[in-house]
């Protein structure tokens, strides 16, 4: 048992051992599946803190030669798999943490010359009988002893993309990288499996073509790999019944990663966190500032600040071209390659079948909020920054202080056309944003005769906080909202709440460029 070649079980078994864990452990299955066939290459790429050193540490607990795991794997659902003896601790692995070896260097040639040293002497030590070629070169060096013990090897490459993370710009060493790898793994039948994870997919490099032997499961196709990226709501729901967590709440925080047959993902580290101190809040922000995200979406592309606005302001989908990404961190050459990058980190949701992007949850959307309220995105970035204030104004009663907070959130810029009530809602829901922490929203709620524009619903843990039902108008006047408002019936649809109701009308004047506010408390139920 050595440290890179065939390592022991013992990571593993701490995460079997956690408070938390749950079975990830049908990916082994399709491993075996593919074991041994021209399928044997397996990239898959995630954000970070969805579990990706878990599952390398799992593969190599299961495929090591160092360690008999078949206790440890008992009862889990690899264990009832046909193929679970036939491939259990039979392989030599040689487990690869990347970023270990270039913390550790200076360069990236320093780098993969430590690589070579690192398993050359594990792999001589372990098989020092044999008859070598040259026991200096890496690759004839695995080709001797699988030539002579007939043990395939099966490598276990962690952080795979490390390189193109902080040596975004440097092309030479990324493409030097690439072709040993390549030279490494590429049609050699001394590979029985190679499984590399990261977050970034395989970098393209026009006709450089050095790992298209790797099948790829990424954040914008994961295909069967798909309930192995995150937590399902199968597996959420479950959590929230043992730990008597709200699912409601824990889905508003944390669920979002929608992937194709699969349904909903969550954030596996935010789950956990939440169910293990019982407290909703920030948990997967605590590993990296909001500061990698404001770089992305502060580039200057046509239409990023638009899209990023728009999800903000509770749009569904934002239409977007994944297909262009060239799978670096540095190369873009439209807002939908920014796009692209943003989902492979995590930040944004991607479903495939419509081809559109969104912020998957409120853990998210607190991200982008911190990015743009400490950028310079104008009257956004003021809006934002002063809506807790515009809230409590509208609590109060304060028309003037809300008309003014909704005057200060029109912005006249190319972000969005403000010409009718939809802009008007896009306005208000920035000047009240921070009304998402204590609401529920609801965007055109089917009510009475017809469609309350806004309304806010408290939240459970919030239920001292008065509903707010708010009527929009366009040169008209702010009374004219509330008087709809009570012709139409509009709080029927809210006649289970018991709480305090407050009718807000907002009109915008379209020849004074002012807007005006009516409040009106309609009482306790």
């Amino acid at each position: 048992m050595g440290v890179y070649l065939n390592p022991g079980n013992e990571k593993f078994f701490q995460c079997t051992n956690s408070e938390i864990y749950v079975d990830k452990t049908g990916l082994i299955r399709y491993c075996n599946r593919v074991t041994n066939s021209l399928q044997k290459y397996i990239s898959m790429s995630r954000p970070r803190r969805f579990g990706k050193s878990v599952a390398a540490d799992m593969l190599a607990a299961y495929y090591s030669r160092g360690c008999d795991s078949r206790e440890l794997f008992e009862g889990y659902e690899i264990s009832k798999d046909e193929s679970f003896g036939k491939y259990l601790n039979q392989y030599n692995v040689l487990f690869l943490n990347m970023q270990e070896f270039l913390s550790q260097s200076n360069s990236v040639q320093e780098m993969l010359q430590l690589l070579r040293k690192s398993l050359l002497w594990e792999l001589t030590e372990e098989y020092p009988d044999l008859r070598y070629f040259d026991e200096t070169d890496l690759i004839y060096t695995m080709q001797d002893i699988f030539h002579q013990t007939r043990i395939p090897f099966l490598l276990i490459i962690d952080e795979w993309d490390c390189i193109f993370r902080e040596y975004k710009s440097e092309t030479g060493a990324q493409k030097m990288y690439l072709d040993f790898l390549r030279d490494l793994l590429k049609d050699k039948s001394y590979i029985a499996l190679c499984y590399m994870t990261g977050i970034l997919p395989i970098k393209k490099y026009g006709t450089h073509s050095a790992l298209n032997m790797f099948d790829e499961f990424s954040m914008t196709f994961q295909g069967e790999l798909a309930e192995y990226v995150g937590f399902t709501e199968k597996e959420v729901r479950e959590l929230c019944e043992r730990y008597h967590m709200d699912f409601e709440e824990t889905k508003r925080w944390y669920d979002g990663y929608f992937l194709e047959d699969a349904g909903s993902i969550y954030n596996p580290r935010s789950v956990v966190s939440a169910m293990r101190f019982g407290k909703f809040q920030y948990y997967w922000n605590q590993t990296e500032t909001f500061e990698a995200l404001r770089a992305y979406i502060d580039l200057n592309f046509e239409g990023l600040k638009d899209a990023i606005i728009d999800m903000i302001n509770g749009k569904n989908g934002v239409p977007v071209n994944v297909r262009s990404f060239t799978n670096d961190m540095v190369t873009f050459h439209s807002k939908d390659d920014v796009l692209t990058l943003l989902v492979h980190l995590g930040y944004l949701g991607y479903r495939s079948d419509r081809e559109e992007v969104f912020i998957p949850n409120h853990e998210i959307l607190n991200e982008y909020v911190n990015s743009i309220t400490n950028s310079d995105w104008g009257e956004v970035t003021e809006a934002l920054k002063n809506s807790k204030a515009a809230l409590e104004a509208v609590w109060n009663g304060n028309e003037e202080f809300v008309a003014r907070a909704v005057q200060n959130a029109h912005y006249e810029s190319s972000y969005l056309p403000y010409n009718d009530e939809n802009a008007l809602s896009y306005t208000i829901s920035l000047a009240f944003y921070v009304a998402r922490n204590y609401y529920t929203v609801i965007k055109e709620l089917p009510s009475g005769k017809g469609r309350s524009d806004i309304v806010y619903i408290p939240r459970k843990q919030f239920a001292d906080k008065p509903a707010l039902l708010i009527e929009l108008k366009w040169n008209r006047t702010a009374e004219s909202a509330i008087d709809q408002i009570k012709e139409k019936c509009y709080p029927n649809v809210l006649e289970e709440y018991t709480g305090n109701l407050l009718l807000v009308g907002i009109n915008y004047d379209e020849k004074t460029k002012e807007h005006s506010c009516r409040i009106e408390e309609l009482g306790t139920g």
